[in-house]
């Protein structure tokens, strides 16, 4: 308890570091505040009391999470960080697959610019498509808590679908500008946070309901501190996947410059084990919604196609889990694939004269390196599948559902890792400045220090 608060003390002491914490803490608090102002035309009456508490499946509930509750609000932030998301997933992987993105992608601080500017325009025009999926879902499902379909309206439905995008859209921007100046002023990646804060406002909510439910007479208060001791452990496992590197040596030659000497020493080449982070989880979810779709449409015309497809609605099944384990897996061999590029990495080595100890330089060094990351996919692939079925698990063992969602999947992975940054951040600024590490042995490492990639 002493070194925690000697910690504290030397944390708050670093002028730079409490002032990048205490701007983090303002601008998460001004989008959590935004999170519950209701779009312009919607009835917060009706809303807060007849569908209060209601919650989403499938990837409107993904999004539901990811937005803090928002989306179920109806709020001007209800679409959140995702459509960003998006559209940084399309254009890196136009990064990897059109030369001209590639290029830029090399030109440096100017490159980066350019493609964080089509960015920008790609992530305007997603939340405009899903801004107007999203009324869509809103009029069918709550289309009495909206002022144009009142009698009497006081707006028409035309003005309110208008009104209604447009602050989505600005919604979503001034989400995504909240992050960039997180990243640029405050601690941590900053659309990192935003996911995060949006997930962990609901886990007291979910303790709550889960010790309620169990002191009702559901197991007691026994089966409730098993239930967060199994979750513990999940945690700790979650930790050691986003942890894990297959560390390569790494010779470099020796150089002189005038009178200094440069290079001569070994370093390594971190390859983790989980390189694709939670891209295969959230690429799963997406084509899993696809069956929900297909059992609407093939009601009326089959009946036996659509109960095939309807069993893949409920996430408990055994044909739920082993597709989606089975897509996280294949997905997380396409993301590491598209992430690690072997022959990239050889050419870099040999351009700053750097060699593997036992093998020639170029295409050796290439086929060595994608052998290895071929060899610890494997087990990241099979242990993130398990990961993010264990909320099903959690559920069929009688896990409350919004408790069962902290026990794996996109939102664990996403809140370990984001500590983890978080916390190797801070670490970084405390050795910097000669004081005792968070840890009472070695140092914390978080996904962008070992070169893996971010949320």
């Amino acid at each position: 308890m002493k070194k925690l608060i000697t910690t504290l003390k030397n944390i708050w002491s670093i002028e730079e570091l409490r002032t990048r914490i205490i701007q983090t803490l303002i601008l998460l608090a001004v989008y959590r505040i935004g999170t519950f102002i209701y779009i312009p035309g919607v009835d917060p009456v009706i809303m807060n009391t007849k569908y209060s508490g209601t919650t989403q499946d499938g990837l409107l509930g993904l999004i539901n999470t990811f937005s803090g509750g928002a989306f179920d609000r109806a709020s001007i932030f209800a679409l959140g960080i995702m459509p960003y998301i998006s559209a940084s997933i399309v254009v890196q992987l136009l990064t990897f697959a059109l030369p001209s993105f590639q290029r830029m992608s090399k030109e440096g601080e100017d490159g980066r610019r350019k493609i964080n500017q089509i960015t920008r325009y790609l992530t305007i025009a997603v939340s405009g498509v899903q801004a107007a999926a999203y009324l869509v879902q809103l009029k069918s499902s709550k289309g009495d808590a909206l002022y144009a379909m009142m009698p009497n309206a006081p707006l028409s439905m035309t003005t309110f679908t208008i009104l209604a995008i447009t602050t989505l859209v600005a919604g979503t921007m001034f989400t995504t500008w909240l992050g960039e100046r997180i990243t640029d002023r405050g601690l941590g990646n900053g659309i990192s946070l935003i996911i995060m804060v949006g997930i962990i406002s609901r886990l007291p909510f979910a303790l709550i309901g889960e010790f309620t439910s169990r002191l009702g007479g559901a197991g007691g208060p026994i089966i409730f501190l098993v239930e967060i001791v199994t979750w513990l452990v999940v945690i700790l496992s979650v930790i050691l996947l986003i942890q894990g590197t297959r560390r390569v040596p790494v010779q470099y030659a020796k150089r002189i410059v005038g009178n200094k000497q440069y290079g001569g020493v070994r370093q390594y080449l971190p390859l983790k084990i989980n390189g694709a982070g939670v891209m295969p989880i959230i690429f799963a979810q997406a084509l899993m919604f696809i069956p929900s779709t297909l059992t609407g449409f093939l009601a009326e015309r089959s009946s036996s196609a659509s109960g095939f497809f309807a069993q893949f609605l409920d996430i408990t099944s055994f044909g739920y889990n082993a597709l989606f384990f089975i897509l996280i897996v294949l997905f997380t061999y396409f993301y590491t694939a598209i992430t690690y590029n072997p022959v990239q990495i050889s050419e870099d080595l040999k351009r700053n004269s750097g060699f593997i100890p036992g093998i020639k330089p170029g295409k050796k060094t290439a086929d060595f390196i994608d052998t290895i990351i071929s060899r610890i996919t494997f087990p990241g692939a099979i242990f993130i599948g398990i990961v993010a079925i264990m909320p099903s698990i959690a559920i069929i063992f009688g896990v409350n559902d919004q408790f069962a969602q902290f026990y794996g999947g996109t939102s664990l992975l996403i809140l370990v890792g984001v500590i983890l940054d978080t916390l190797a951040q801070i670490d970084t600024h405390l050795s910097m400045r000669k004081y005792d590490s968070l840890m009472k042995y070695g140092r914390i490492k978080g996904r962008t220090a070992t070169g893996g990639a971010m949320t």
